[in-house]
């Protein structure tokens, strides 16, 4: 299944049903009188979002729907019937916009949770609704109202706990995989994740975490190069963003440069997002490289005030040390947003 987290699709309510002219003709009764019904209400367009989808993919598809008119009334004071809302399913965690204005119209990051994008039309009014003294027959009624009609952006944002990122190659999705049921793709070449992965990762206990494995930045990310800022958005959403550096290059790269430059592009996205707190590490702990630049590079970020840790996904050294720093800030960071709520 191919992962989309864009679509824009076209929506129509119901329109209302017409009201009805009628009039009362029975035997034996000496005075009838008009008996139109009402047009019954129009279809509203739903929006549901559900766990068990984790793709836009299906509105990729489908970029048209329309409800139903409601059905027009009848004789016999007989109201037509309601028409069937059009529900579309969307993942958890989906921003709805409208397509025209960019407004946020709803942001459903829960499980069930609803949003009418399009009222359809109240039914019209039959010709019974307006007897009166003096104009006893009356012979019109109304026409429905019309339904909505709207131009609508959604834009998956990813529902995670941990937000990794880094530049291409610095052992991201590798992490996911030794620490998570994940497995992403892994090779030896730049952007091999191409779109955002997701990870539970357990601490031994009943404790889970959702880690999410963000494609790599590089410089001018935010104008376009590389992947771009498109999947930065999934990351929002996250309480804490774990930075994977690698100093196992011999290209004379400087790491204290690296971080700066990703951590630059989180800024020009979203000032907000750079100011999420973090944890820094060192991954590839097992290559000698790793080891022979360690020190310099703890140095180097002390001076930034910035404590980093040190890992090898491959054998597993300092895997637990860092999953239990991260456990730690998030039980932290949830019993500080406990006394302020």
């Amino acid at each position: 299944m191919r992962f989309i987290d864009e679509a824009r699709v076209w929506v129509k309510a119901g329109d209302g049903g017409r009201g009805c002219v009628s009039f009362r003709r029975e035997r034996f009764v000496p005075r009838g009188g008009p008996d139109g019904g009402d047009g019954g209400k129009g279809g509203d367009i739903v929006i549901r979002a559900v766990s068990s989808r984790t793709t836009l993919l299906d509105l990729k598809y489908r970029q048209h729907f329309r409800a139903r008119h409601g059905g027009h009334g009848e004789g016999s004071n007989r109201t037509g019937r309601d028409a069937e809302d059009v529900e579309i399913l969307v993942p958890t965690g989906t921003v709805v916009k409208d397509g025209e204005t960019g407004e946020v119209l709803a942001d459903l990051v829960a499980d069930g949770q609803r949003f009418i994008a399009a009222r359809g039309g109240r039914g019209g009014k039959g010709n019974a609704h307006f007897a009166t003294s003096v104009n006893r027959a009356p012979r019109f009624a109304q026409p429905g109202e019309r339904g909505e009609e709207r131009t609508l952006l959604f834009e998956l944002k990813l529902l995670a706990d941990v937000g990794i990122v880094g530049l291409p190659n610095v052992g991201k999705s590798t992490f996911l995989s030794r620490v998570s049921a994940a497995r992403p793709k892994i090779a030896d070449y730049p952007f091999t994740t191409l779109t955002p992965q997701l990870g539970v990762v357990t601490d031994g206990t009943d404790r889970s975490l959702v880690f999410a494995d963000i494609p790599g930045l590089i410089a001018g990310a935010h104008e376009g190069a590389g992947m771009g800022t498109r999947f930065l958005r999934h990351v929002e959403r996250t309480d804490l963003i774990l930075h994977l550096i690698d100093i196992s290059r011999e290209d004379g790269s400087d790491p204290a440069l690296d971080y700066e430059t990703v951590r630059s592009e989180l800024r020009q996205f979203s000032p907000a997002l750079a100011d999420k707190p973090q944890i820094v590490a060192v991954s590839k702990l097992d290559l000698p490289a790793t080891r022979d630049n360690l020190q310099r590079a703890v140095e180097a970020f002390k001076k930034k005030s910035i404590e980093i840790s040190a890992f090898s996904a491959v054998t597993g050294e300092g895997l637990d040390p860092l999953l239990g720093k991260i456990f730690s800030s998030m039980d932290e960071m949830r019993r500080d947003r406990g006394k302020t709520s």
